[in-house]
């Protein structure tokens, strides 16, 4: 070979140690994230093992963080390929060094301080309100449904659920009657003294069924209570007749649905995909595409979200040191409600809120002119306003500033699924992702302020 080539060798020595450090350059998400961590307040996670002397001493928690942090924020929320990656990422072995968690490690930190970690949030919107990223003015929400951990094949509906329980009731008695039977005829064999306490298979397995269908159906029974409890308040409060019956005396639907892996979540369309177990994600935004507020619910519908959350990123803001900064809201058609846009005029913000739900083909009618007529709706009202220029203008900022959002956690990041169970759970999970979704918008924040010095 005549061509000269750059020395290449596998077993290269050092006449140093290299420091991974070297081995990254100089802005790399990592150095942020340590830099970021460093001034969390993470006084309760370390009130946690400051409360036990005894035992190995544990991983520092700021590493932990930073660990989780780091990896979520790149598209990996496994325990054990975060293990998998401390060992061959050179990003991560500079946060764990040589000392690596093992995956239950990592697990259990994740499952015992997610509440600690759901705090996180505000502490990440402070920062980014330092950075001039968390100004308002105007607000977008929306929520998209998130697939829970539950099959919805382990879904059984209330109608379903009398008629098991009716069958399985019916066969335990004929079990029973049948044991009973041949106990009899062996007592007349063997004598009474004969011992055969335990259930046999068949009947224990039925009984455990049933005891899990019953207990499912008062699940059901109450969020009925609940349910038509909260349809009777929203009525009383708009001025309407109650419902025809009473609260206590409501039952579920015959195809009202409940899972077994997950009862708390729910069946919901998700978007193209048909119909599966889901937990509804709701998100606040700002012009910056800041995440101000993060919730799931398990409700499909997003009328009733409205006022928590914008009263959830108004809360946040003021802890960020952000004051009355939310001006006007800009929700799509499942948001509106004459209830809904009355209470966020009185809270001072601008209701820009779709009526009705157009095609892609749709483009939306300018406004007639002159006067608006008397006797007009609050609905008619509203749909008038977001058909003059400015409502038009407003309206069409909305698909810009929260759709994105869901593109970056869901493709990008790959969170198209929650990992844990229960509503308390799979809103520590979205909040968590959240929190990484604002630390990524700082990091590359400071990166175009660095680079325009």
């Amino acid at each position: 070979m005549t061509k000269t080539y750059r020395d290449w060798s596998t077993d290269q020595n050092y006449l140093f140690p290299p420091s991974p450090h070297d081995w990254l350059p100089e802005g790399d998400l990592v150095y942020f994230l340590l830099d970021t961590v460093a001034t969390l307040d993470l006084a309760p996670i370390f009130a946690h093992y400051e409360r036990e002397l005894r035992g190995q001493p544990p991983f520092h928690p700021r590493m932990m963080v930073a660990l989780l942090l780091y990896c979520y924020a790149t598209g990996t929320r496994s325990s054990r390929r975060i293990m998998r990656r401390c060992h061959v990422d050179v990003a991560c072995r500079v946060i764990v060094g040589e000392d690596i968690p093992d995956f239950r490690t990592v697990s259990d930190f994740r499952k015992i301080h997610l509440a600690r970690l759901e705090a996180l949030f505000v502490e990440v919107l402070k920062l980014c309100a330092l950075a001039g990223l968390a100004r308002v003015g105007t607000i977008a929400l929306d929520g998209t449904k998130m697939k829970a951990n539950a099959s919805r094949h382990k879904a059984m509906s209330y109608d379903r659920m009398k008629a098991e329980e009716e069958r399985l009731t019916k066969e335990i008695a004929d079990i029973l009657a049948e044991a009973q039977a041949t106990d009899n005829t062996e007592d007349l064999r063997h004598g009474p003294d004969r011992h055969g306490d335990e259930l046999p298979d068949e009947l224990a397995r039925r009984q455990s069924r049933l005891a899990k269908i019953q207990g499912a159906k008062r699940l059901l029974e109450e969020r009925a209570r609940i349910e038509a409890a909260e349809e009777a308040a929203r009525r009383q409060s708009e001025g309407k007749s109650p419902p025809a019956t009473p609260p206590a005396e409501a039952v579920p639907g015959p195809k009202d649905q409940i899972n077994f892996t997950d009862p708390e979540s729910r069946i919901m369309k998700a978007s193209n995909k048909g119909w599966d177990q889901c937990g509804n994600a709701q998100a606040v935004t700002n012009e910056h595409q800041i995440i101000l507020a993060a919730d799931v619910t398990d409700q499909a519908n997003d009328v009733r979200q409205l006022v928590p959350m914008v009263d959830q990123a108004r809360a946040n803001l003021d802890a960020a040191g952000v004051k009355d900064a939310i001006k006007a809201a800009l929700g799509d058609a499942g948001y509106y409600s004459e209830t809904n846009a009355s209470s966020l005029e009185q809270r001072g913000i601008a209701p820009y809120l779709a009526t009705e739900r157009l095609k892609h083909t749709e483009k939306v009618a300018s406004a007639p002119r002159g006067r608006i007529p008397a006797g007009l709706s609050a609905k008619q009202r509203m749909a008038r306003k977001l058909r003059t220029k400015k409502g038009r203008e407003m309206y069409a900022r909305r698909k810009a500033l929260i759709e994105p959002i869901f593109g970056q956690l869901k493709p990008v990041l790959g969170f198209r699924q929650f990992s844990l169970r229960g509503l308390a759970l799979m809103r520590g999970e979205w909040r968590l992702m959240a929190t990484v979704h604002n630390l990524l918008k700082l990091w590359r924040h400071d990166q175009k302020v660095a680079m325009a010095r």
